[in-house]
């Protein structure tokens, strides 16, 4: 067979190129550390490693949004705590200052030292995050959450918006509690408060005011008149916001639910002739008002009258609920709290896996690879003295 020198030239180029084009895949392994470097090196490897990186990146996206949650929950958690044993600092001074024996004089102290708790519980209601964000406004961070208008209560002005942040897949937890979740509650008595006639002279109350029937309900205010019966009882006078008469219940037994328009009234106690009470629909109270009334309470006279005293005992139900709230929303942050710290475990475990399961698809062997690269170097240099021998042959040499 007859081999031009053009088809030589060619033969020994094509090799000495082979042999460069493995040495510089060696060396740039040697260089990056990796030995996929590119998909052609590897398909397989290639693949599994792109999926692990992103895996790696959704698993540092879910670790930085615990991060911020767990510190804008921590924060709201703290507030909320404070919040707990301000309320209940209140609810106590409420109850020391029901003490017949005290003077008008230790009352109004007690008051005073309400009213500025019932400020720094206001305060911590209107808390703002490190940015100036209002924790309690919902998504309002904007606004103030809490205010007091001209009529002296306090409206809540933010909205019920809770922001979600993912922090695994599938998984979202709240990382905010709107104001109106956390200070106010669902009303203890149910449905409607009731306002006890100052001249009151029977001791009772309303224990409970619910909707039972919600087709035949009309919602509107209801005065309870009880009226002398003639036989050392009362009989009982519903009537309703225009003053007609709903319905009457003769010879009272409080033992005995009142039920009329779809509402079920329960009272306790022993109402006398001319006793009063009138209830007004009220799903909600708020912590803010319930303590402002129980400063008012404490300043008045009628502390000491039995219509003081049936307000007291709402009162007081009214800020065991609230309490109760507060720690219910505080006990839901802990709880995410704890999720959090879960959560970021796992997925810390997770993305040592993944370094492992990387490792061992693109991590040179060093030793290997300097092996291998010596060996090209070796068949290069081979191969470049074999062409510089070849190509300086001349037939003119032999004659």
């Amino acid at each position: 067979m007859r081999i031009s020198t053009g088809q030589m030239f060619n033969q020994n180029i094509n090799s000495i190129l082979k042999q460069q084009s493995g040495s510089a895949k060696v060396m740039e392994q040697l260089s990056s550390g990796k030995k996929v470097n590119t998909s052609a090196d590897d398909p397989v490897a290639a693949n599994g490693i792109d999926n692990l990186n992103q895996q790696n990146a959704l698993l540092e996206q879910y670790l930085r949004n615990i991060d911020y949650a767990n510190h804008r929950l921590a924060l709201a958690e703290t507030k909320l705590g404070a919040a707990e044993e301000m309320a209940m600092s209140l609810r106590d001074q409420i109850l020391s200052g029901v003490n017949g024996s005290l003077s008008d004089l230790a009352r109004q102290i007690i008051a005073d030292e309400m009213r500025g708790t019932l400020e720094e519980l206001l305060n911590i209601a209107n808390s703002r995050d490190e940015a100036g964000n209002y924790l309690f406004a919902g998504f309002k961070i904007d606004t103030q959450p809490f205010e007091i208008d001209a009529s002296g209560n306090y409206v809540y002005r933010g909205d019920q918006g809770v922001r979600d942040t993912a922090v695994a897949n599938g998984v979202v937890v709240a990382t905010n509690f709107p104001g109106d979740k956390a200070f106010i509650f669902s009303n203890p008595t149910g449905d409607y408060s009731a306002s006890y006639l100052a001249g009151q002279t029977g001791e009772f109350k309303v224990e409970s005011a619910k909707i039972t029937h919600s087709a035949s309900h009309i919602e509107q205010d209801y005065r309870f008149n009880f009226i002398d019966n003639g036989a050392g009882g009362v009989n009982l006078e519903v009537r309703d916001a225009s003053n007609a008469l709903v319905t009457t219940v003769n010879n009272f037994d409080a033992a005995n639910p009142v039920s009329f328009n779809g509402l079920e009234v329960n009272l306790s106690g022993t109402p006398k002739a001319g006793d009063s009470v009138t209830l007004t629909p009220q799903a909600e109270v708020s912590l803010l008002d319930n303590f402002r009334d129980a400063i008012a309470l404490l300043e008045s006279e009628e502390i000491n009258t039995p219509a003081g005293k049936s307000k007291l005992a709402q009162l007081l139900n009214n800020s065991n609920s609230g309490l109760n709230q507060i720690s219910i929303v505080r006990g839901e942050a802990g709880n995410s709290l704890k999720s959090f710290d879960s959560y970021g475990a796992r997925h810390e475990e997770e993305k040592l896996a993944n370094a492992s399961a990387l490792s061992l698809l693109e991590d040179l062997d060093y030793a290997s690879a300097v092996t291998e690269f010596e060996k090209q170097q070796l068949a290069l240099n081979a191969v470049s003295s074999v062409f510089g021998k070849v190509s300086s042959l001349s037939l003119f040499d032999y004659l």
